[in-house]
């Protein structure tokens, strides 16, 4: 008589929800990031220049872009990634969150505390650190449960 082994989920039942709720939050930001970026690239009416004195930047224009094409395009990429379960995932999201917080430092640094989206999305990218921890967390340990069928 054979033994048939019963086909084993790779990860926890939960993960797909952590998953998804990972990739929304990444998309989330994405669209916040291109929103900020667009909104700086036309003249981020309203925002003081005075604010950049002491800075490079003489400007919104070069931040704006980094904002719309590095954080937005990272964020975008990173949850298609996210969502496609690709194995690379974890690895661009971890290298996005620590641009984004680089990013959040200098910008404090150059503007100072000025809105409650610098805190806010600090917040978002420590909760998608851990979102993207816990997933990786609960899928190594469901493979290492594989091997050992």
């Amino acid at each position: 008589m054979e033994t048939v082994l019963k086909p084993v989920q790779p990860s926890h039942p939960s993960s797909k929800g952590i998953r998804v709720a990972w990739g929304i939050l990444l998309v989330i930001l994405a669209l916040n990031a291109f929103g900020g970026g667009y909104y700086a690239l036309a003249g981020a009416e309203g925002v003081p220049v005075e604010w950049l004195r002491g800075s490079p930047f003489h400007s919104y224009f070069i931040p704006g872009l980094f904002l719309m094409t590095i954080i937005g395009g990272g964020s975008l990429i990173t949850a298609i990634l996210v969502f496609a379960g690709h194995k690379k995932a974890f690895l661009w999201n971890l290298v996005l969150c620590l641009v984004i917080f680089a990013w959040l430092i200098v910008q404090v640094s150059i503007i100072g505390l000025v809105s409650f989206m610098q805190p806010a999305t600090a917040l978002a990218v420590m909760l998608i650190l851990l979102l993207s921890l816990v997933y990786k967390n609960r899928v190594l340990s469901a493979n290492n449960n594989l091997r050992n069928i």
